[in-house]
């Protein structure tokens, strides 16, 4: 009787995680620090698209202006069956963040030349959250790198599979 009421309770504390996008090309072009999960501030299409997956986190990035965090060039195709009030597919979206972490964030983004990107966009318990990380934009040369780095270890695990086969 207990244990089941433990698993019922660690199904009700575990969040439900829907991913719907993710900014792969973010992890390419820049090197990501701490990552912060922030709401969004949509209209009702906005959400309905977003449910169908309709959204593109390619282009996009953050800024901070007047106290508030916005994200920028994130694509959110309008809905189809909307009306005459659909929304704007690439209109600037407010992120609801706490007002020590927009200082934070403004602090780090000023100084230090760095940029906030979107790493990945889902629903949490129903409620659409994105995920933006402070970044540092990659050199040509880290680019390279990091390439290598990922074919030799593609290189090792070929060669440990073909010793496994033998």
């Amino acid at each position: 009787m207990a244990a089941n009421r433990q698993e019922a309770e660690t199904k009700k504390r575990k969040p439900e995680i829907q991913v719907i996008a993710e900014n792969r090309r973010a992890r390419h072009e820049y090197h990501l620090g701490e990552t912060f999960e922030a709401g969004i501030a949509l209209t009702g299409t906005e959400v309905k698209s977003l449910r169908l997956g309709k959204v593109n986190l390619r282009d996009s990035y953050a800024g901070v202006e007047n106290g508030r965090v916005l994200l920028y060039n994130m694509h959110i195709s309008p809905y189809e069956k909307a009306n005459r009030f659909n929304h704007e597919p690439l209109r600037p979206r407010q992120l609801l963040l706490h007002r020590h972490e927009i200082r934070r964030l403004a602090s780090q983004v000023r100084e230090k030349g760095l940029t906030l990107v979107p790493t990945r966009l889902y629903f949490r318990r129903g409620l659409a959250k994105v995920e933006i990380a402070i970044a540092k934009g990659k050199h040509f040369y880290d680019k390279r790198s990091a390439m290598a780095e990922r074919d030799a270890q593609r290189d090792i695990q070929r060669a440990l599979r073909g010793k496994d086969e033998t």
